[in-house]
This record gives C-alpha cells, sequence and structure tokens, in this order.
C-alpha cells in the first residue's frame, strides 16, 4: 500500500526539507519504520530506544487519532494520509537557510508575512497552517494565473500545478504569470521558476501532465485543497467526482467574455458541481474562450475569489461559498450571489453511483483543447484543397459566419459576411445552384452553419475544416490571427 506522509516543518531538515515523502506499508508502524529507514535522522526524533513510539509524537491517519484506532497496528490503504504532530516545534528550516523561532516560522518568514501575522484571524498558527498547506492548482492558464501567484505571496509551503500546454503568444493578454521570453516553454516549468522568484521559500511541484482517469486520484492524494482554473467540460467533471472519491474541497471558477462565476464544491458539507450542472452542454453549443473571446482582466478578479476561498480553507476561517454561486458581471460590475442545494439524486455526491472515475470525454463528447470540426460528420475542405480551387479560377461563394469583430481582424478575400446568429434571417442571399465552403475560427460555428444548409436542401455547400486558424496556418502565414 502506497501511503503518503506529512512531515512537519520542525522535522523537515532531517527529511531532505520534504513536506511530504511516499512510503510502501500496510499499517502506521510499518509507514513510521519505513520513514525512519530512508531518512535516519528522523529515528530518534520518532522513537526511543526501544523502538516504540515517542510519547510527544502524535500521528492522524487520515485526520484520525490512531491513539484511538490500533496503534502501530492501524491498517492504511494505498491514498491514505499519516500525519506526523509532535509536541515540540524548533530546528532548522529550508536547509539551514535561516533559523526558526519558536513559533515555527523563520525570521525572516515573520518579517515577509507580517501583515498576515497581525491580522487577528491569520496571526503565526494561521501562518503556520498557510506554510504546512498543500494547494494543486488545475490550470496555469487566465484563471490559474492569478491563483498561483497569490497563493505563493502567501506562504503556502506546497502548491502543485497541473498543465501540459506551452506558452502562446496569445495567452500573454491574460495569464499573467508568463512574459515574452516565456512563449513556446513549459507552462508549468515557466510557472514554477515565476513562483519560486516570487517565493524562494516555498514548495512548487509541477506536474506537467494531461489530468486523466488514469492519474487524476494519484496527483490530488497529496493535497489539502484543489483549485479548478480549467477551460474544458471533461477535465471539470474529472475534477469534480475525483474531489467527491476523495473528499476534498474543490474550488470552482469560470469565465467567458465579460463574466464569470466562482464556488466551492464540497460534498462532504455541500452540493458538488454536478448538483449544479447534472449533464454537461452538447458539443459546441458553448464556445470556448479562443472562440468567444474573454476580457484579460476578467481570470484576475474570478482567480483572486479562488485564492481567497483556498487561504479561508487552509485557515479554517471565516464562511466558505460552499452553498453558494458568485456570478460576476464586469460590465455591470456586479455580484451575485445564489444559493445551491445537494441533489439528493446526484450519481456522484448523493447516490454515489460513481465509484470510479469514468472516461469524460466520451460523457462531454469534447476535446480537452478548443475543437475542430471532424471531417465526415459534413461535406468539408481543407484549407489547402480551397486555395488549389480558387486559384485554378473555380467560382466558390465564400461564406463567413464569425462575429463583426472577428472579420474586422482578418478575413479570406471575396468572402461574404452572415454572422451565425443571423443566418436563418439571411439564407436568401444563398443560391442552391452556388459551391459555397463556409467558414468561421475553428470550423465549429461553420460546421453547425453547413448542417442548416444540408438541411434546407443546398447539395454543393462545404464547411471549411479549422477554419480561418488554418487557412492562415497552410495557406496565408501573414495573415494576422487570432
Amino acid at each position: 500500500m502506497t501511503v503518503t506522509v506529512r512531515i512537519p516543518t520542525p522535522l523537515r531538515a532531517y527529511a531532505k526539507g520534504q513536506a511530504s515523502v511516499t512510503v510502501s506499508a500496510a499499517n502506521v508502524g510499518e509507514a513510521l519504520r519505513a520513514l525512519a529507514a530512508d531518512h535516519g535522522e528522523l529515528r530518534k526524533h520518532l522513537f526511543d530506544e526501544s523502538g516504540a513510539l515517542r510519547p510527544f509524537v502524535a500521528v492522524y491517519v487520515n485526520g484520525e487519532d490512531v491513539r484511538h484506532l490500533q496503534q502501530d497496528a492501524t491498517p492504511v490503504k494505498s491514498g491514505d494520509t499519516l500525519v506526523i504532530v509532535p509536541a515540540v516545534a524548533g530546528g532548522q528550516v529550508g536547509g539551514g537557510r535561516s533559523v526558526a523561532s519558536p513559533y515555527g516560522l523563520t525570521r525572516d518568514e515573520i518579517r515577509r508575512y507580517s501583515r498576515h501575522l497581525i491580522l487577528p484571524d491569520v496571526g503565526l498558527e494561521g501562518q503556520r497552517k498557510l506554510k504546512e498547506g498543500r494547494v494543486l492548482v488545475i490550470g496555469t492558464g487566465g484563471l490559474g494565473s492569478p491563483v498561483a501567484l497569490y497563493l505563493a505571496a502567501a506562504g503556502v509551503g506546497t502548491i502543485g500545478l497541473v498543465d501540459f500546454d506551452v506558452v502562446d503568444e496569445t495567452n500573454l493578454q491574460r495569464q499573467i504569470l508568463f512574459s515574452a521570453d516565456h512563449v513556446g516553454k513549459s507552462k508549468v516549468q515557466a510557472a514554477k521558476e515565476r513562483l519560486l522568484s516570487l517565493n524562494p521559500g516555498i514548495e512548487v511541484v509541477a506536474h506537467e501532465e494531461r489530468l486523466t482517469s488514469g492519474n487524476a486520484l494519484r496527483v490530488f492524494a497529496d493535497y489539502d485543497v484543489i483549485v479548478d482554473g480549467t477551460d474544458n467540460f471533461p477535465t471539470r467533471y474529472l475534477t469534480n467526482d475525483a474531489c467527491v472519491l476523495l473528499g476534498k474541497p474543490n474550488v470552482y471558477g469560470s469565465i467567458f467574455q465579460f463574466e464569470g462565476q466562482a464556488s466551492v464544491f464540497w460534498a462532504e458539507k455541500g452540493p458538488c458541481y454536478r448538483c449544479l450542472y447534472p449533464q454537461p452542454p452538447p458539443p459546441g453549443l458553448v464556445p470556448s474562450c479562443a472562440e468567444g473571446g474573454v476580457l484579460g482582466v476578467l481570470p484576475g478578479v474570478v482567480g483572486a475569489i479562488q485564492a481567497t476561498e483556498a487561504l479561508k480553507l487552509l485557515l479554517g476561517k471565516g464562511d466558505s461559498l460552499v452553498g453558494r454561486l458568485i456570478l460576476y458581471d464586469a460590465l455591470g460590475m456586479t455580484f451575485t450571489q445564489l444559493t445551491l442545494r445537494k441533489n439528493a439524486k446526484c450519481p456522484a455526491c448523493g447516490t454515489r453511483e460513481i465509484r470510479a472515475l469514468i472516461d469524460y470525454e466520451e460523457f462531454c463528447g469534447l476535446r480537452g483543447q478548443e475543437p475542430q470540426a471532424p471531417q465526415g460528420r459534413v461535406p468539408s475542405v481543407t484549407a489547402t484543397e480551397l486555395a488549389a480551387r480558387l486559384s485554378a479560377g473555380e467560382k466558390i461563394r465564400l461564406v463567413d459566419v464569425r462575429n463583426p469583430n472577428e472579420w474586422e481582424i482578418n478575413r479570406i478575400e471575396g468572402a461574404t459576411l452572415i454572422p451565425l446568429p443571423v443566418f436563418p434571417e439571411r439564407v436568401n442571399e444563398l443560391s442552391t445552384a452556388d459551391e459555397i465552403v463556409v467558414y468561421c475560427h475553428t470550423g465549429m460555428r461553420s460546421m453547425n452553419a453547413t448542417k442548416f444548409l444540408l438541411d434546407l436542401g443546398f447539395r454543393k455547400v462545404r464547411n471549411l475544416h479549422g477554419g480561418i486558424a488554418a487557412w492562415g496556418q497552410e495557406v496565408d502565414p501573414e495573415m494576422p490571427m487570432y
């Protein structure tokens, strides 16, 4: 059985500065002996000369004191967490860089976090909780950037980052973790570098991998709070279900154009994400930020709310957003609070039908990245093929179904703009006798328009696979892209 042992700050100097280690054991005694075998200096702090656990060291398994269970013989299973709680604090922290005060914080930390320490609801005890805290941030994009920066600045001891993407120039408008020098580089590595430059006294764990049903429980297991900074439905439902199965709080945020949402989903204390949205929307119905756009500062506001909730959860202070949904309207500068209730029929946290993680791509019918219209569902043409036909002099009616503001950025020469929202009203402008190619940004909206025309009896109509984004990549690399 693989279990995690949390190392308290006073003992980390004897465990190579680690906040936690993973060992294989069947019970508490085996776990502690395995820990001592790997880190010999810890033995005298945990055991007396006879090998018995010292009376001034308490050990908890999943929040329960083993002295009230089966003591050293308390069984453990994979995914369990052991927390060592010594009665005496002291020693060095951070590899000898600074000497700890009697209060569990170094002199440098006391100065750095002084504005926290004078807050009655934080103080020394609260700052120690933040230092011991472990928060996983899923996604280092628009939401993950401000969340991670504020958690690092606040002194959260361990911050995990999950992402598999690289920094793109279009990210810089809102993803404040990155600079122009980071374009083309790994997001989690660039983010780790930035966070450690802000606060060298924390630990940043880079999970440079796509979050899947196969790894989510493993990745989540070692963290106290999970922050959902995702931008797609499969990962959002995966995050929810993993948090329900592990009993962890899920700090939720989402953004679109000028509006955002925030809540805390925690099945042990209130509703989960599935209680609010039992099913995802059909594929293509809800556009991504790449399709619909987002005000650059919007994720900063929502991300700050998420960071606030994460800190409150670690501190155990205030009223969390469990059971409440905050709606933020940037244009109206309004916050609206809605009540969320637990759904007794929820398959995740109500009936508990979901006992294991499922295939969320299949469940949602979406991909983790912005989808392109797959060829085969509707007649389609590639950008290269279309360019060749146009160069050959074929008469083809190009129809752009994007919004007017997108049309202003770029367009294919000779196209006609008929935005999708008014497409049914203006369809009479098109003739069934014409060869028609419909396009949008990436091919999703134009696929819907193509289906609409086919249903009306148009037969010589095709969708531009990949949209104008593909045209810019394959045909006209000088075209401004967004």
